[in-house]
């Protein structure tokens, strides 16, 4: 089953999943019992068989966290208050990551945190918040037990590192990129940049459609270019439903976190693997590396959609885009790329400068 998020009330606090957090906070069961009488949610997944195999609670907190040395002052946080995953070696922790993210922006908090025991069975998820711009600030002591590791993300700290950073960019010194997508591809890609007439019933709660990386492959011989760090700004082709000068659409800001030719791959296993999640077929992907000759794979981090779609109209008379010119990949000014965020009215909050 795909991610839900479900009232305490619902999930069976009975399943095997839990056994591990009964054993390590005796208190679980009380707390969940209270939780549920409140009306809490969280994330979820369930195997096949119906059973959890992932979890994700979070909740705000304002006042002083006074349970870890050295104490935490008072503060907008967003505590990750319960998080556990089965299934390693799958983007499922990214995924929650990036539910974490937008829930930090979108509540505004000034910091994020989690508390987790510092044991080899959970390194996965301390190397997983490490990469994501937590750090060891405080430990929460517990009686006859090692204490847990505070782990910190700052909102507002820049660490000048495209991953600890995330979900914020820097601008300056980056170059600035225009990506056309075809629609169909468009879609699965960039969930949050759907135009309001696409059928939202193409849209479903699938890896490549909710994570956090974005994996593209182009035929393109230019975006060979591409550098880590670039950004690059998400242009909707026509859907066919109307001029283009309408239809299409800038709607999203990505950061390059890696660019592969066809020559950087092993072999055919090795350019499958990496691109496993991304939203092509399986057949076209084998397809397209035997007629390799101007194939890239581009991987990005999702950082953030517009809340207004820009049209090419506006693109051209606005932002001085040139309308004679082939938009398919092509570098855009410091000017045009400020212009497009400004109309596009991309949260500021993602931006670093």
């Amino acid at each position: 089953m795909d991610l839900q998020l479900q009232p305490f009330a619902t999930i069976n606090q009975a399943d095997p999943f839990f056994d591990s957090l009964k054993a390590a906070y005796p208190e679980f069961s009380e707390w969940y019992n209270r939780k549920a009488a409140q009306g809490a949610e969280a994330y979820v997944f369930h195997d096949a068989n119906g059973r959890v195999a992932d979890f994700l609670y979070m909740k705000i907190e304002t006042e002083a966290v006074t349970d870890v040395v050295p104490v935490l002052p008072a503060k907008r946080r967003l505590k990750v208050g319960t998080f556990k995953l089965l299934s390693r070696g799958t983007r499922r922790g990214e995924r929650f990551m990036k539910k974490i993210m937008d829930k930090a922006m979108a509540e505004n908090v000034d910091e994020v945190y989690v508390t987790i025991f510092h044991t080899p069975e959970l390194n996965y998820l301390i190397h997983l918040f490490g990469r994501f711009g937590f750090n060891h600030l405080a430990d929460k002591p517990h009686e006859g037990r090692e204490a847990e590791w505070v782990m910190v993300k700052d909102m507002h700290a820049v660490e000048n590192n495209i991953m600890e950073d995330y979900p914020r960019m820097r601008t300056a010194g980056r170059h600035k990129w225009l990506l056309a997508i075809k629609p169909e591809y468009h879609t699965h890609l960039f969930p949050d940049s759907i135009l309001n007439n696409e059928s939202y019933d193409m849209v479903q709660d699938v890896t490549p459609t909710n994570g956090i990386y974005k994996i593209y492959i182009s035929w393109n011989a230019e975006c060979a270019q591409l550098m880590p760090g670039d950004l690059i700004v998400a242009y909707r082709t026509s859907d066919g439903m109307g001029a283009a000068w309408y239809r299409s659409v800038v709607t999203t800001v990505c950061t390059v976190y890696e660019v592969k030719k066809w020559w950087n791959f092993k072999d055919v296993e090795d350019y499958f693997d990496f691109t496993k999640y991304s939203v092509f077929k399986e057949e076209d992907r084998r397809k397209w590396f035997r007629d390799r000759r101007n194939l890239v794979v581009i991987k990005m981090l999702y950082n953030v959609a517009f809340s207004k779609r820009v049209i090419r109209k506006a693109l051209i008379e606005q932002v001085g885009l040139d309308g004679e010119a082939r938009w398919s990949f092509m570098q855009l000014t410091d000017r045009q790329f400020k212009d497009i965020i400004e109309l596009g009215k991309a949260d500021e909050r993602y931006f670093i400068d």
